[in-house]
C-alpha cells in the first residue's frame, strides 16, 4: 500500500550565513576605528561605511581597516537604506558609528533566527563611562527594549535582508528612522534583545548632560508619536543642542 504524501508542507527555516554591518558616518575619524575592529576578520561578515560628506579621516580610516566605503547624502535613513542596497550579506545590521559590538556577535545573531516568530533584534546597551547615573539609563532602555520590544538605533537593529526590503527600507525622514521601522516590525512577529551589549559612546550625555539628554529624547518621541512632522522635529532637535542644519 502507498502510503499518500502529507498535504503540508512545513515552514521554511530562515538559515542564514552571512551578515552585512552598516555604518552610517559623519565626520567620526575619531570612532570609526574602534567600531570596525570590534567587527574583527572573516568571511561571514561584510562592513559597509556609508560616509554622509565627512570633512575629516573617516573614509580613509575605513578604507585602511577593509571596509567598502560608499557615500550618500544624509540623513541617516538614506545612508543605512544605500548601505543595504549594496550589502551582500542575508541578515543587516545598522551600527552607529561609535558603537562597538560584542565578540562573536555573529553566531549571537544567527541563532537568535532560530526562535519562533522572530523577524528581529537588537543589543543590550552599555556605554563606554563610569558615570553612576549612565547605570539608570541603560537599565531603562534594556528594559524597554525586553518588555515593550522598542529598541533604538544604538542597540545595533538586526534583521533579515529580505525582510527589510519587503518593508521599504528605513522611511526617508530626518530624524526617529529607527523608531517607526521599529514600529513596523512589531506588527510583523518578535523583536528579541540579546542577552549581550553593545558598547556606545556616551558623549551625548556627556556633552549636554544626563538630564538634558534624557529630557530631549523623551519629548521627541512624544512629539512624533503625535503626529508633528519630523522635519519640524529634527529642526527643534538640533536647535535644542545647538546644531546648525548644515553641517
Amino acid at each position: 500500500m502507498i502510503r499518500e504524501r502529507s498535504q503540508h508542507t512545513p515552514p521554511s527555516v530562515f538559515n542564514p550565513n552571512r551578515i552585512s554591518i552598516i555604518i552610517p558616518a559623519i565626520n567620526e575619524a575619531d570612532h570609526i576605528a574602534n567600531t570596525i575592529e570590534s567587527i574583527g576578520p572573516g568571511n561571514k561578515k561584510e562592513v559597509i561605511v556609508v560616509d554622509g560628506g565627512s570633512h575629516d579621516d573617516t573614509m580613509s580610516i575605513a578604507k585602511s581597516l577593509g571596509a567598502s566605503v560608499i557615500t550618500s547624502a544624509p540623513p541617516r535613513a538614506r545612508q543605512m537604506n544605500r548601505g543595504a542596497d549594496q550589502a551582500t550579506g542575508d541578515v543587516l545590521v545598522f551600527l552607529h558609528a561609535d558603537t562597538r559590538l560584542p565578540e562573536k556577535f555573529e553566531n549571537v545573531i544567527f541563532n537568535s533566527f532560530k526562535q519562533p516568530k522572530m523577524v528581529a533584534g537588537a543589543f543590550e546597551l552599555r556605554m563606554d563611562s563610569p558615570t553612576p547615573g549612565l547605570r539608570l539609563i541603560e537599565r531603562l532602555a534594556n528594559w524597554r527594549s525586553r518588555y515593550l520590544k522598542m529598541p533604538y538605533g544604538d542597540q545595533a537593529i538586526f534583521l533579515s535582508t529580505k525582510l527589510f526590503h519587503e518593508l521599504g527600507g528605513f522611511s526617508d525622514i530626518p530624524i526617529m528612522e529607527d523608531f517607526e521601522l521599529i514600529r513596523r516590525l512589531q506588527k510583523k512577529g518578535t523583536i528579541i534583545l540579546l542577552p549581550v551589549p553593545v558598547f556606545t559612546s556616551a558623549r551625548r550625555w556627556q556633552n549636554f548632560g544626563i538630564l538634558k539628554t534624557t529630557l530631549i529624547n523623551q519629548l521627541v518621541i512624544a512629539a512624533y508619536v503625535m503626529g508633528i512632522a519630523p522635519e519640524v522635529i529634527a529642526r527643534w532637535y538640533n536647535r535644542s543642542k545647538g546644531i546648525s542644519e548644515r553641517r
